[in-house]
């Protein structure tokens, strides 16, 4: 029977004393279908996109031998080097990260990028900043459509790009179709909310746009580490409009923050939003 939809599980769900081979293992029994690799600001993790040919040759035959793939990528490196950066130096490197996770992507067989909606972070966003991120954008798209990997943005908890109609600025501008949304529910409701606006007039903006969905548990100004259902984001709405839109693929975003019992978080996770899907597809 073909799945009506896919539920894809964050790697940062997870503690990084564990190996991947052993993340695909918790991935799988914990009822997620894949697995979002995580390339972070984290000297550790940019460390992976110069992965050599013998570990990724590894890495794909661990997916094959498992049946759990790696379906995208979350590359939020950017935040510590953005596109936007005033600095020559920091433009330089985020440009060789976003080169490197392409090529990484290619290798891997991963077809989508989730790229942060940041055109600065530890700066002042300016008119400048903005200047530089879509000059630095249109090279980042020509790369990626020469080896067919999309990059998609994430809403992020920033006015620059907090929520999809925001995203949809860039995506018109560059016109391509290896730039795409992949947006972030529970960034969009706390958008929704501080911009007084309609959450779901903005999620139907994307149509034709939205590649995937970050389903994360947020509050009022709180972005993170909100355990799902303790928090406000509107799961079952959203997943019908994202349904209606043809949307089928699905990340649950949350994180590994010491606890014992992450692997019951993982599992309760999965059936919480295995629930909220079920209830719509």
């Amino acid at each position: 029977m073909v799945k009506r939809y896919e539920l894809g599980l964050y790697e940062k769900s997870m503690p990084n004393f564990i190996s991947l081979d052993e993340k695909m293992d918790i991935c799988k029994s914990s009822g997620f279908d894949f697995l979002e690799l995580s390339i972070d600001e984290s000297d550790e993790k940019l460390q992976r996109l110069d992965w050599d040919l013998a570990t990724i040759k590894n890495i794909t035959n661990l997916m094959i031998d498992k049946n759990i793939r790696i379906k995208s990528i979350c590359l939020s490196g950017h935040r510590k080097y953005p596109l936007g950066s005033h600095v020559d130096d920091i433009r330089k490197k985020s440009l060789e990260i976003m080169f490197k996770a392409i090529d990484l992507a290619y290798k891997l067989g991963v077809r989508v990028i989730q790229i942060a909606g940041y055109d600065v972070y530890y700066e002042e966003s300016d008119e400048k900043s903005k200047e530089l991120f879509l000059e630095n954008l249109k090279l980042s798209v020509q790369y990626a459509s020469k080896k067919n990997v999309i990059l998609a943005f994430e809403t992020m908890e920033t006015d620059f790009m907090d929520n999809v109609e925001k995203s949809l600025k860039y995506v018109n501008i560059i016109n391509s179709p290896y730039l795409k949304i992949y947006p972030d529910l529970g960034n969009c409701k706390n958008s929704s909310l501080k911009n007084k606006k309609s959450l779901i007039d903005d999620l139907k903006k994307g149509q034709g746009n939205i590649c995937a969905v970050h389903l994360k548990e947020t509050l009022p100004d709180i972005y993170r580490e909100v355990r799902f259902g303790e928090g406000h984001t509107n799961f079952i709405e959203g997943i019908e409009v994202f349904k209606e839109m043809g949307v089928n693929s699905y990340v649950g975003e949350f994180w590994y923050t010491g606890e014992d019992n992450w692997k019951e978080e993982i599992k309760y996770s999965s059936e919480f939003l295995r629930d909220k899907l079920d209830n719509v597809y």
